[in-house]
């Protein structure tokens, strides 16, 4: 069995190439598609950033932040969504605040899942939550 895309570029939640350049960021990356980053700390902090700014803009449950991740147009959005909401323990409309930390990573740890079929090192997550600041604890 190969090792997953977003394990092999320190990519959990598989974060495509945009204009935006985030601490850790390998550039060039070796994936033409896909971010790599120089670990999978900082791969996870990347994900809590982009999570951050969803919630500045009302992107604030997991069914409003998956659908925003992972639109229909290109996955099954109400699957991932459901798996995310089980996963973590976090109701799909339970409203996060940047003070929902504890559920943030729990959504990491649980997309990360969806998106490579296997579960996240809680200690890479952790070690990505402490090296952002747009959510708390």
């Amino acid at each position: 069995m190969s090792t997953p895309r977003g394990i092999r570029n320190n990519n959990p939640l598989n974060i495509r190439h945009n204009g935006e350049r985030f601490l850790g960021e390998v550039v060039p990356g070796r994936d033409r598609a896909f971010k790599t980053f120089c670990s999978m700390a900082y791969g996870y902090r990347a994900a809590f950033v982009i999570l951050g700014s969803y919630l500045s803009r009302g992107l604030n449950t997991v069914e409003k932040i998956i659908r925003a991740w992972a639109p229909p147009t290109e996955n099954n959005t109400e699957s991932y969504i459901a798996t995310v909401a089980q996963r973590s323990g976090v109701g799909r409309n339970k409203v996060l605040t940047a003070e929902s930390g504890s559920e943030y990573r729990k959504i990491v740890a649980a997309m990360c899942h969806c998106e490579n079929g296997v579960p996240a090192n809680m200690a890479d997550v952790e070690a990505g939550f402490r090296m952002q600041s747009k959510i708390k604890n």
